[in-house]
């Protein structure tokens, strides 16, 4: 219990419970997207998140809240973020949690593969060998004839696209920002866009029955996303980044508690590879921060820094 006490301690622990409530998230919103119109879901978990960072934050930040030295770059990153949502909100009305949660943890790996396209990073052979495993393992996921296999795997593909190229951006641009502003920003930038077509799907008959299920959707993303800002502010990422993958282990579980179903064997070996991939590409991480800068105070993580959608 002692090392719990400490700040690295602190920090796994809140990453742990930050996954835990992500994947609560995804087998919560299977559930909900089955009950009420999809988009009006979707702009209440934006709304959500958008009132209640000002609400908790505003009194100790005040104007500094709002300031942002690219507003440009916060509304593009709002408007991927959105787009990544509505493939997970979508998709997982027809895909099961564990294995749509680990195809979608791939973003990091297919992140970096991008990152050296776009902005000349140089990328490790071990990092190629690794994407190229991870990717293996989606196939072994989604192979013809198995349990996921349909058009409905338009969806996390569109979703690791542009998760990507989220956090392809958010790396260039996040040690600018406040976290707690770009996490604002997100949720404003999301539910403006969304208004207008929540509006032609909105329904008070839906809001009146299932208000409880709205508020865990709008609790359970913000408090996650509030779980990681704490988490990386007391633990530097490439400490934290590997137990994000426990999602994985907590989405398959989840899903099989509330929906019943368990992936077979040859899609538990690829959900296996996937995490594997995912967890060396960060440990690659750890490995190639330098040791004094290790040794530092953790600074606010960016976004890329972890592989969320929501």
């Amino acid at each position: 219990m002692s090392f719990l006490r400490t700040r690295q301690g602190g920090g796994i622990l809140l990453i742990l419970l930050a996954a835990l409530c992500f994947a609560a998230l995804d087998t919560t919103t299977k559930h909900v997207v089955t009950l009420v119109p999809v988009l009006m879901l979707l702009w209440f978990r934006y709304a959500f998140q958008a009132v209640m960072t000002f609400a908790l934050q505003f009194p100790a930040q005040k104007q500094r809240l709002f300031a942002t030295a690219n507003p440009r770059f916060q509304a593009l990153r709002g408007v991927l973020l959105l787009i990544a949502s509505g493939c997970a909100f979508f998709g997982l009305q027809h895909l099961p949690v564990g294995e749509f949660t680990a195809m979608v943890m791939l973003s990091p790996l297919v992140a970096t593969g991008m990152a050296a396209w776009l902005l000349k990073q140089p990328v490790a052979g071990r990092r190629w060998l690794l994407l190229a495993t991870g990717m293996g393992g989606v196939l072994l996921v989604i192979r013809p004839g198995g349990q996921v296999f349909s058009w409905a795997l338009l969806f996390p593909v569109a979703l690791v696209t542009s998760y990507a190229w989220f956090q392809v951006l958010t790396s260039r641009l996040s040690s600018e920002e406040n976290p707690y502003t770009t996490h604002f920003y997100t949720g404003l930038m999301g539910a403006l866009i969304t208004s207008p077509a929540a509006l032609m799907q909105w329904s008070n008959a839906a809001l009146l029955t299932h208000w409880p299920w709205f508020i865990v959707i709008g609790f359970l993303g913000n408090f996650a996303h509030m779980l990681l800002i704490r988490a990386y502010r007391r633990a530097p990422a490439q400490v934290l980044t590997p137990y994000l993958y426990t999602q994985i282990a907590f989405a398959t579980v989840g899903g099989w508690l509330a929906f019943n179903h368990a992936p077979d064997g040859l899609t538990w070996l690829g959900i296996a590879i996937i995490a594997a991939s995912g967890v060396g590409n960060a440990l690659l991480s750890a490995r190639e921060v330098p040791a004094p800068q290790r040794a530092t105070a953790p600074s606010p993580a960016p976004a890329s820094a972890h592989s969320r959608r929501h």
